[in-house]
Formats: C-alpha cells, sequence, structure tokens
C-alpha cells in the first residue's frame, strides 16, 4: 500500500510543532541571566526558521547620538542591505525605526516609496521585505527586519509571526537595559556602602551616623551621593597608596 499523502491538517500541526521547537529555543535565551547578544541572535535565527518566506534577518536600533545599527544579523546580506538603507537614508528599515509600526514591501525593485534603495536592494538580492518598530522601555527603540529574495513572498501568516519576534525582541532589550539598570544601582550601594566604612573608621561613627555624614556633605555641597562617597572613597585609596 502506498503511503499516505499528508493533508492539510498534517501540513499545519508538523509547522506548528517546528514553530514550537523554535519559540522554546527562543525563549529559553531570555531567561536571566541573559547574554542579549545570544538572545538576539535566537531571535533573528528564529524569524528565518519560523516566519514563512522569510530568507534572511537583522535587527536595527537607535544609538543615543541618533545612529542607527544593525545587531544579530542572520546573514551577511542583511547587514549589507541595512547598510544601504543606513547610507541613503531611505526604506522600510529606516521607515519602521523612526515612523510607522509595520512596513510591508511587496516587490521591492518596483515600490515607489524609495525610488534610490529599492534597485539596489534588488541588485543584493531583495524581493520582499517587512519591518517592524519596537520600544523598549525606557530608551531603546528600532526595527526588526525581514527579507525574502523573491517579490510577493509576503502573507498575512508571515505578518503575525513577524510581529511576534519583534515583541520578543523588545522584551530582550528591555530585560538588558532593566538588568544594565539594576547593576547600577548594585554599584551605587557597594560605593556608598564602603563611604560608610571609611567615615566610621576615620571618624569613630556607627553607620547611622556615618551615613547622616554623607547625606549632609551631599546637601552642603549640591552633589548627588554617589559622588560624595567615589570621592571619599577615592581619598582613603590614595593615601592607601
Amino acid at each position: 500500500m502506498a503511503p499516505a499523502v499528508p493533508g492539510p491538517e498534517r501540513t499545519a500541526d508538523v509547522e506548528f510543532a517546528e514553530l514550537a521547537v523554535v519559540m522554546a529555543r527562543v525563549s529559553e535565551s531570555l531567561h536571566f541571566p541573559m547574554d542579549v547578544n545570544d538572545a538576539l541572535d535566537s531571535i533573528t535565527a528564529g524569524v528565518v526558521a519560523a516566519v514563512p518566506g522569510i530568507d534572511f534577518a537583522s535587527i536595527s536600533i537607535t544609538s543615543k547620538d541618533g545612529r542607527i545599527e544593525t545587531l544579530a544579523p542572520s546573514d551577511e546580506a542583511a547587514v549589507r542591505v541595512d547598510k544601504l538603507q543606513y547610507e541613503l537614508g531611505e526604506g522600510p528599515c529606516l521607515q519602521a525605526v523612526l515612523a510607522d509600526p509595520v512596513v510591508r514591501v511587496d516587490d521591492v525593485a518596483t515600490d515607489p516609496r524609495w525610488p534610490a534603495y529599492g534597485p539596489r536592494a534588488a541588485e543584493l538580492g531583495v524581493g520582499s521585505q517587512l519591518a517592524f518598530q519596537f520600544r523598549a522601555e525606557p530608551h531603546v527603540r528600532g526595527g526588526v527586519n525581514m527579507y525574502a529574495t523573491k517579490p510577493h513572498q509576503l502573507t498575512l501568516e508571515t505578518c503575525q509571526l513577524g510581529g511576534l519576534f519583534a515583541n520578543l525582541a523588545a522584551v530582550a532589550l528591555g530585560w538588558s537595559r532593566q538588568d544594565e539598570t539594576m547593576n547600577e544601582a548594585l554599584r551605587t550601594r557597594n560605593l556608598i556602602g564602603q563611604a560608610i566604612g571609611i567615615v566610621m573608621e576615620r571618624y569613630r561613627l556607627t553607620s547611622d551616623r556615618a551615613f547622616a555624614f554623607l547625606v549632609r556633605t551631599s546637601q552642603q555641597g549640591n552633589l548627588k551621593l554617589y559622588d560624595v562617597a567615589a570621592g571619599v572613597v577615592a581619598d582613603a585609596n590614595a593615601k592607601a597608596g
């Protein structure tokens, strides 16, 4: 007996199973402690593995000085096409990062919105393109860029799954910044603790009075408590050296 031909339900089951594996892999990369670069690499690799029609992907983020840079490209082709958009100052990638939540291009070569970018992107092997804006508090803004080598490859499913991965990128970058904030808070706490210990020993004070001394010095000098503590520690280190 000839083997049964898989029907639509079986095909859907297989696709869902593959998506579940990809999402599990991405979710694992988002657990604390998290390496944000590994997490973003997992996200762009997941885009290529799970989003129908997409051949390569990248993430663009804005920096404090206004520049836009590429993170976690799944392929060197993504780096080249992203760079082209940055240099020309136009393209779906920039449009998503700076303005529109979602930018869809079914035929890059003929789309009139980006006359300089479109033909050159087609020469680099881009047929269709999809970009999703994301924001990661407090200050990260960027986009997930998805490229297909053929035109008219974007479907409703492509857009739905693409949006899901854009949300994951926002989560990864948001957690990363939160982790940086927590680390900075720990560094501040440790420095103030060192300063309190130095003041206690130097002036024979209790910890409460030593802390009050630092606060009073901060207020009188109109300085941040961190800066006062840093000065006390630096002075003690200089004398010890």
